[in-house]
């Protein structure tokens, strides 16, 4: 009996020629792990092409739920984007990929995981990390560390010669990623820095110049951090994910053209698509600058930087990340409320913020001066905080003046 891999399958190019290279290669008989995380594929379509180039067995798992709920709102809820721009959406989807396509393996008495990831890329660290980390001891097989096949156009001949019909082509030629969260693009006109991305590689917002010439307001609820409701209606994470990528994307909501630093130390250059993620982070951020304070809410900045960055590097099964999430838990105790956002050709503007653990006083931050604030007491306040500068300044005077 042959023994058995379980490959993480999309369907796409690389996924397509990876079955049939893994039977004349290996002899495995390969079992193809589709999980289910919004990408809008024909899930059917993709388990008969994977019967179709090779598979013994085909395996779909619903993940959209869980997705959302124990892996992008944590990052929601830490505040994490990558480098500025990048709100992970590629990144985060891997742990979850990961961990079931292990107990898949694991459930079917398969010696070894197989994924179609690059040798230059930040994915192949995510899910062998994730591997290591779930299956210690399980064989792990690259194949684009292997093969002879060096680009896309091999990958395309490759396929062409064993009778393979793939999407891409050689003038459809970006590599894209899709779920719930996000569609992110790369490759072809994005591999110059200097090229803008064509009208063309955008597939899942419309340009500003198409947007609707009028605003559209937008409500989003949260419970300790959580989305929860749009314009008062209560959703669970699917839907609601669902509602304002579609809100998000008629308005021109979401699109980035970033050059990121890569976790193996190359610089890449990449289009991202995160309409409704845009309008979740976007809210989230204006309900903690109401009810957090001063010293949480600047020290969670720093949390939030290096959240992105373990999810980013894909050190998602790690106690530091798991430490942090603790943190950013116990942080998100009273972020729950409402904001109200206007969404026009693009751009965001806030038009309300409301929670019932908002820290805003009229009283205090008013002109108008009550009696919940003593101006008076400002003036001892500033003088000790000033005490180190007046100390130096004097001793600066008096070598000064030992120097005439």
């Amino acid at each position: 009996m042959a023994e058995k891999v379980v490959l993480a399958y999309s369907g796409g190019l690389d996924t397509s020629i990876i079955i049939p290279w893994l039977n004349e290669n290996y002899g495995y008989d390969v079992i193809a792990f589709i999980a289910d995380v919004g990408q809008g594929d024909d899930i059917d379509a993709v388990v008969a092409k994977a019967y179709a180039t090779g598979a013994k067995k085909a395996i779909v798992k619903d993940l959209r739920d869980e997705f959302l709920r124990e892996y992008v709102f944590p990052t929601v809820r830490a505040g994490a984007v990558y480098e500025h721009k990048y709100l992970l959406g590629t990144s985060i989807a891997r742990p979850i990929i990961a961990k079931y396509q292990v107990q898949v393996a694991l459930e079917e008495g398969a010696t070894a995981l197989a994924h179609g990831c690059t040798g230059k890329g930040n994915d192949q660290v995510r899910f062998e990390h994730c591997f290591q980390a779930l299956a210690p001891d399980i064989k792990v097989i690259a194949p684009w560390r292997e093969w002879t096949l060096t680009s896309r156009e091999d990958c395309l001949d490759y396929a062409e010669a064993h009778g393979i019909a793939v999407e891409a082509s050689r003038t459809k030629i970006h590599s894209r990623d899709r779920n719930l969260w996000h569609v992110s693009h790369e490759g072809g006109e994005l591999e110059s820095i200097s090229n803008a991305p064509l009208s063309t590689t955008w597939t899942m917002t419309r340009s500003p110049q198409e947007a609707p010439d009028r605003e559209e307001i937008v409500e989003i609820g949260f419970e300790h951090g959580v989305p929860v409701s749009v314009n008062g209606q209560p959703m669970a994470p699917v839907k609601l994910v669902e509602l304002l990528n579609e809100i998000g994307s008629r308005n021109a909501i979401g699109r980035i053209d970033l050059v990121e630093n890569r976790f193996v130390g190359m610089k890449s250059r990449g289009c991202y698509e995160t309409p409704g993620g845009t309008l979740i982070l976007s809210a989230h951020r204006e309900l903690e600058a109401l009810v957090l304070d001063r010293d949480l809410s600047h020290f969670k900045e720093a949390v939030a930087l290096k959240y992105a960055e373990l999810v980013y590097f894909g050190l998602w099964f790690t106690p530091l990340r798991e430490s942090l999430d603790a943190f950013v838990s116990s942080t998100q105790n009273n972020v729950s409320g409402s904001v109200k956002l206007s969404l026009y050709k693009g751009n965001i503007a806030i038009i309300s913020r409301n929670s019932d653990f908002s820290l805003y006083s009229t009283d205090l931050s008013s002109f108008t001066m009550g009696e919940s604030y003593d101006q008076k007491d400002a003036a001892g306040f500033i003088k000790i905080l000033g005490l180190p500068a007046r100390t130096r300044a004097r001793l600066m005077n008096k070598v000064k003046e030992g120097l005439k």
